[in-house]
């Protein structure tokens, strides 16, 4: 009985969760522009999704920026766990702190501030400015995700390569790297979700001239959900899917 009981739970929270997302994946099926009626499963809203020029440009500018700004933050942040796990500095206790208070502050405090500071430099608002601040809103997640990985290591590791004669290229390519390498991942990830999903921050700090697929979504939805924006949601549910199942199924293999 206790097992049924655990086993109903899961159920029931899980079905919380997903319940909202099956309903949109559904209704992206219902041949009715407006009504939340059923009227017949229809393919027509995924055939307008891809007639739609401007939705594809826009997807492909979130493409990019998400990709850039995962590689940027991975790059920094893998950088800034090595750091500050494997060196003695002054201030390092209060750059780790200030890491998660990054994390836990609010988008909208992120968001004007960076947008004072492109105003400061008079930069204009754009695919740069938007890039910038993907790229730092995401630079704690990696660099907290690897640090937790780091933190379980051995320090003895990078002594023994030194007395057996490894320069820091080699301990960062040959131990380094090798341990890192599922943190490393994980991290690119949650950045590419994180870029992809951000509403708030690149609302303040992206321009008339270049814009992304969540603030696009979001002015649609202004004006009434669309049967167009529920086809382009679940594509979206669709290939993070895919991405979390290769990503599964790689270390499912490696483990084996």
């Amino acid at each position: 009985m206790k097992r049924i009981s655990q086993y109903t739970y899961l159920f029931l929270v899980y079905l919380f969760l997903y319940a909202p997302i099956f309903v949109l994946i559904a209704y992206s099926f219902n041949d009715s522009s407006y009504s939340l009626v059923w009227h017949q499963f229809t393919f027509k809203w995924y055939q307008n999704l891809l007639d739609n020029t401007e939705l594809q440009i826009v997807a492909l500018h979130s493409l990019l920026v998400g990709v850039l700004a995962a590689t940027g933050a991975t790059f920094l942040g893998t950088l800034a766990a090595v750091c500050l796990y494997r060196y003695k500095f002054f201030g390092k206790k209060i750059l780790h702190a200030l890491i998660f208070i990054l994390i836990v502050s609010p988008d909208i405090v992120i968001g004007i501030s960076l947008l004072i500071l492109f105003s400061t430099l008079e930069m204009t608002l754009g695919f740069l400015t938007l890039l910038l601040s993907h790229i730092t809103f995401c630079i704690p997640f990696v660099a907290v995700t690897v640090y937790s990985r780091l933190s379980g290591q051995d320090k003895n590791i990078f002594e023994a390569a030194k007395d057996l004669g490894a320069t820091e290229f080699e301990i960062v390519k040959s131990i380094l790297l090798p341990l890192l390498s599922p943190a490393i991942l994980a991290g690119w990830l949650l950045s590419f979700t994180l870029s992809m999903d951000d509403v708030m921050i690149s609302f303040f700090v992206t321009g008339p001239e270049f814009d992304i697929l969540p603030l696009k979504i979001f002015s649609l939805v202004r004006v009434g959900v669309k049967p167009e924006v529920n086809a382009l949601c679940s594509v979206m549910f669709g290939l993070t899917l895919a991405v979390v199942l290769v990503y599964q199924l790689t270390f499912w293999k490696k483990k084996r």
